[in-house]
């Protein structure tokens, strides 16, 4: 089924950046870019105010864990519906309601007092809401807008949900310093108001909605409309999944996925800061080195991109875990000076999130266009599953043993593991049936 390309010329954003030979497919990755970027800066934020919010309330690390990995959690395990909620409503309306629970559950949290408002609206509000603007959406994005440099792409989106968690700290922390926590908290509601205007005036549900093709498709081919809608979309989740717990692949996918979030967001993006502080390094030092692994993670990420699109995603997978929990010994083994955290913050930064693409590509090797981005929501699930108990488990460990050394040595014991569990096996070619459904 096909239509005309009539609806390009009544759209006059469209064609102004058409008109400037810019297809319009980079304008929605860079506001998606962007929306990513700010929203992820709620979770990223959590780490330069964990000591304040000791300090004024009275609470232990491991109870403001709690709030962290149920957000962590959640945060997770609304993707797969994520994914239905793009389908019925859209990009923009979705994204719109995203920003602005984040902003409300964000901003209302300035005048709590007990920790059981802390786990509804850090925890609960924030988690369900930043769930709709995770890894996602990009891989959404990615698939419809584009026909080809999808791996670069799903690479670049990747890259700002983790430099959004990680290139903030560094004005936190010092407005957390210079002003308090509460006025760092309101600042972050700014980013996310401009967000939402970038969304409200340059999203687009699909390319054929205002007449164009995906990037990369040939110039020739017919300009598709939206597939029908067929069934409840908030049962495909659940559809996608009893489909795809039957295959060995998502269970290596989702394992490795589990392991990359208990060694990523739950624990380094959450406890790195605390940690140095135990080494008396201030908070605004500490989130300096994170943002130095954000400027990596952005080259790593879109360096995996374009490895991915070119070599196999498993050998990739590989390697990038072991390297990871090779990096979490060696930052236990340093005696946390400047020069070791450096080094950490580089090789560390370039691996932060570079698993993405090739865990993106295998999905959709897998389980083919139809189900992937709905496996990857599981997949992404069990990522968020992971950063929920390193993040709680974390702080257990720090109140319980009064060091995190073992928190981090066991993270990259599990790095290791899901490193061995991409040895054998070459990148699997799609069947005829596979991808067909």
């Amino acid at each position: 089924m096909t239509r005309p390309p009539a609806a390009s010329p009544s759209d006059p954003i469209v064609r102004f950046f058409s008109d400037l030979g810019i297809h319009y497919a980079w304008v929605v990755a860079f506001v998606t870019f962007f929306a990513a970027l700010v929203a992820a800066g709620a979770v990223g934020s959590v780490g330069v105010m964990l000591l304040p919010l000791q300090m004024e309330f009275g609470w232990t690390q491991s109870e403001i864990s709690s709030a962290l990995a149920i957000r962590l959690a959640l945060l997770g395990l609304v993707a797969p519906f994520a994914a239905a909620l793009f389908i019925r409503f859209g990009l923009r309306p979705v994204m719109v309601a995203s920003l602005l629970l984040i902003a409300a559950g964000t901003g209302a949290s300035i005048y709590m007092t007990a920790l059981w408002q802390l786990v509804a609206l850090w925890g609960v509000v924030v988690g369900l809401a930043a769930g709709l603007t995770a890894l996602v959406m990009s891989a959404t994005v990615a698939t419809r807008w584009f026909e080809t440099r999808r791996g670069l792409v799903i690479g670049l989106l990747s890259a700002a949900t983790a430099m959004g968690q990680l290139v903030f700290l560094p004005f936190m922390a010092w407005l957390v310093k210079a002003e308090g926590w509460r006025t760092a908290t309101l600042a972050l509601c700014v980013f996310y108001a401009a967000a939402v205007v970038l969304v409200v005036l340059f999203i687009r549900n699909r390319p054929s909605d205002v007449g164009l093709r995906p990037f990369g498709a040939a110039p020739g081919s017919p300009i598709a409309a939206p597939p029908a809608q067929q069934g409840n979309l908030f049962l495909a989740p659940f559809e996608a999944l009893a489909v795809a717990v039957r295959k060995p692949i998502f269970w290596i996918l989702a394992g490795s996925f589990f392991v990359c979030g208990a060694s990523t967001n739950g624990l380094v993006q959450m406890h790195l800061i605390p940690m140095c502080g135990d080494y008396l390094i201030p908070a605004t030092a500490a989130a300096g080195t994170l943002a130095v692994m954000g400027g990596f993670n952005f080259v790593g990420t879109v360096a995996s991109g374009w490895l991915t699109d070119r070599f196999n995603p498993r050998i990739l997978l590989m390697i990038y875990y072991g390297l990871r929990g090779l990096s979490l010994f060696y930052l236990v083994s340093t005696g946390f000076d400047s020069t070791s955290l450096l080094i950490f913050a580089v090789f560390y930064g370039l691996d932060w999130i570079a698993t993405v693409p090739p865990t993106v590509k295998l999905t959709a090797d897998a389980f083919g266009p139809a189900r992937a981005t709905l496996v990857f929501g599981w997949i992404f699930a069990a990522h968020q599953l992971g950063a929920g108990f390193a993040a709680f488990g974390a702080g257990f460990v720090r109140t319980e043993l009064g060091s995190y050394a073992l928190a981090f040595q066991g993270a990259g014991i599990l790095c290791i593991i899901a490193a061995l569990a991409f040895i054998s096996g070459g990148r699997r070619k799609p069947t005829p049936a596979t991808a067909a459904a």
